[in-house]
């Protein structure tokens, strides 16, 4: 099941040694044939793909500020525990968090799998939804986590549940509980402005839009639970999503602008802090990122974060031929298992 970690890697030999290399050039990953772009990299794995054999127990918790969150559990009484975050307007049954969940579940881990605000199937009760530095939430499934005695505890988050995952672990870097032992992103935008600028190109604005018109889809869903909380204007009238988090989102959140509210709520400012072993994976043909969402300096910086670039791979994609797990599953159970004992 494994070979592909095997031929793939280019770190085993070093994490084994406890070498650090905080920027990794992977130039051997290639998709296969078919996918022969960027786009279809990113669409066929998040279109297609069917991870099946995932049985989650679903558990509601509620929140301090009198909301909740549903969680999905895989519970085998191991004494290790991956918690995995879904991306923007994903859910615990995208076929990456699904991926992860069978992996992990069926070599001696147990799963927790979370749903951000909404994004469960049903409406949460706040007048907000979530954003991707809303890391409060990530508290309390941490917390719910620890009360069953975990003696480790990673975390993984794909795309906005990377920037969640990212940002959790940098900003509590001096009282962060120490069942967590180490941490992962995917695909991880770490700078918002910079995301967002890429998601407004033309060859782009596919993304763009699937994300506008399902948020618009909420956001007016949210109007009528609470009428006259927000002016809803047709998403095609945006331009960007500057545009976009400018009406709504800031507004939502108490920030100025969507300037102002990417400079606050993104992961980036928070890296330079992250004091456990953290793998950051982006290919660089991924349609949503340029940049400072490839975190060069302060991977150079910070001996703690390993950031591995790979030439090809999309958006959360990175399947693999001949193997039922893309790489960055495989990549995520070599990196934590050579973590935790």
């Amino acid at each position: 099941m494994f070979s592909n970690i095997r031929e793939n890697s280019l770190l085993s030999s070093c994490f084994d040694n406890d070498i650090r290399m905080p920027i990794i050039q992977n130039n051997k990953y290639r998709p296969p044939f078919y996918l022969f772009n960027q786009h279809v990299e990113t669409i066929v794995p998040s279109a297609l793909r069917k991870v099946k054999g995932v049985n989650y127990r679903r558990e509601r918790i509620e929140t301090r500020d009198d909301d909740f969150l549903d969680i999905d559990w895989i519970q085998n009484d191991n004494s290790r525990l991956i918690i995995a975050s879904h991306g923007l307007e994903g859910s615990s049954d995208r076929p990456y968090i699904l991926g992860i969940a069978k992996l992990f579940s069926q070599n001696n881990w147990d799963v927790l799998a979370w749903n951000c605000r909404s994004c469960s199937g049903e409406m949460n009760k706040k007048e907000f939804l979530y954003h991707h530095g809303f890391t409060q939430d990530v508290e309390e499934v941490v917390q719910k986590a620890r009360f069953h005695n975990y003696k480790e505890i990673v975390l993984i988050g794909f795309s906005m549940g990377g920037s969640l995952t990212l940002k959790y672990v940098g900003e509590n870097s001096n009282n962060l509980y120490p069942e967590i032992k180490a941490a992962m992103a995917v695909s991880v935008p770490c700078n918002l402005s910079s995301s967002s600028k890429m998601l407004a190109l033309k060859k782009n604005k596919f993304y763009q839009n699937r994300f506008m018109r399902k948020l618009d889809l909420k956001l007016r869903a949210k109007n009528e639970q609470f009428p006259g909380l927000l002016e809803i204007k047709p998403w095609k009238d945006f331009n960007s999503f500057h545009e976009f988090d400018t009406h709504y989102s800031a507004k939502i959140f108490g920030f100025k602008d969507a300037q102002d509210f990417y400079d606050n709520v993104q992961c980036y400012p928070y890296l330079k802090d992250i004091n456990i072993p953290t793998l950051i994976l982006n290919a660089l043909n991924d349609p949503m990122l340029t940049g400072d969402c490839y975190p060069k300096n302060i991977a150079e910086q910070n001996q703690n974060i390993s950031l591995e670039l790979t030439k090809y791979g999309g958006h959360v994609g990175f399947l693999q031929k001949k193997s039922p797990y893309t790489y960055a599953e495989e990549r995520a159970f070599e990196f934590f298992n050579n973590k935790v004992s």
